[in-house]
């Protein structure tokens, strides 16, 4: 069966419940109240503060506490599939359902064009050029059918593992069905080498800061820009096991208690040096910065040429 460190142990322990069930169970929950109930298992609810299984009148905080407990797997097992050890073998004894398999991972049909995606984030206030450029990465494109945009997050080979849609012509969010939210829609630095990464909740939101340093409103940042896709660590900690050189982190989530709660955990991965970086002007998130701060400079511009003696 094998063994694992204290440091493993600690590792599978920072991962909640509810984080493992969104991100690899997401087709057997059902949204109830604040919370979520599994299809598979009626009485199971789940949700920030842990899950309980109330015919079994049993629960826990951690995704290892309910692998072990709900879904059967040996304590060492569980916890080398928390941390990603492929390699480990599973106990799951035979007479407990494992969960069921999610759907096959599959990108939307493309668009003929782009325009407009390109559109609605320039709508954001986001630069043309960086959306240009996630375009020709291929890691953004516009869908044929509903024209969403797609943000692709792909794994160190290239392949799509995870894309979040988000609508162009109503508000629209969500992730595409299959999607593997350890692969985040990540925005590569110029020096490859950075041993930074700013953690953000969406795409929009990343390429808002990076549009902000663009034009000059925040000081420049040459680090890695990772959207979390929502407030999960999950892509943040495979992040940082993909790239061990990278010790640092700007945790860029919302000023609101969801992101206050996500930065809260982010502070307590293990080895890494945190620095917590809101969004300015008192805004919830980047992108409502980005437009508050484009509108004051349109205001000034504005008056500017008001009081040119030229005019």
């Amino acid at each position: 069966m094998g063994w694992v460190t204290k440091e493993q142990i600690a590792r599978a322990r920072e991962i909640n419940a509810l984080d493992y069930v969104m991100a690899y169970e997401s087709g057997n929950v059902a949204r109830v109240g604040g919370g979520y109930r599994l299809k598979d298992h009626p009485s199971l609810a789940v949700n920030h503060d842990g899950w309980f299984w109330h015919s079994q009148d049993m629960g826990g905080k951690t995704a290892l506490d309910y692998l072990v407990a709900v879904r059967g797997y040996g304590f060492v097992d569980a916890v080398c599939i928390l941390i990603g050890d492929k390699a480990a073998e599973r106990s799951m004894p035979k007479d407990i359902v494992p969960p069921p398999e999610s759907k096959a991972f599959s990108l939307p049909p493309r668009n003929t064009n782009n325009t407009r995606t390109i559109a609605y984030l320039q709508s954001r206030g986001i630069a043309k050029p960086l959306i240009q450029d996630c375009i020709r990465k291929n890691i953004l494109y516009e869908s044929a059918k509903y024209h969403n945009c797609v943000f692709i997050g792909r794994d160190g080979r290239g392949k799509a593992r995870y894309a979040a849609l988000r609508g162009t012509l109503a508000d629209y969010k969500q992730d595409v069905a299959g999607s593997d939210k350890r692969y985040g829609f990540l925005l590569p630095p110029k020096n490859p080498n950075s041993n930074t990464v700013a953690a953000f909740e969406s795409p929009a939101d990343a390429l808002s800061h990076q549009t902000l340093c663009l034009d000059g409103f925040i000081p420049d940042f040459d680090g890695w820009r990772l959207s979390l896709g929502g407030t999960s660590p999950l892509a943040l900690t495979h992040f940082f096991e993909q790239r061990p050189e990278v010790t640092r982190c700007l945790i860029c989530t919302d000023d609101d208690e969801a992101g206050e709660k996500a930065a809260a955990k982010i502070k307590g991965l293990p080895c890494i040096e945190v620095e917590r970086s809101p969004p300015p002007c008192g805004k919830k998130d980047w992108n409502d910065a980005l437009l508050a701060l484009q509108k004051v400079e349109r205001m000034r511009n504005k008056s500017r040429q008001s009081d040119s003696p030229c005019k």
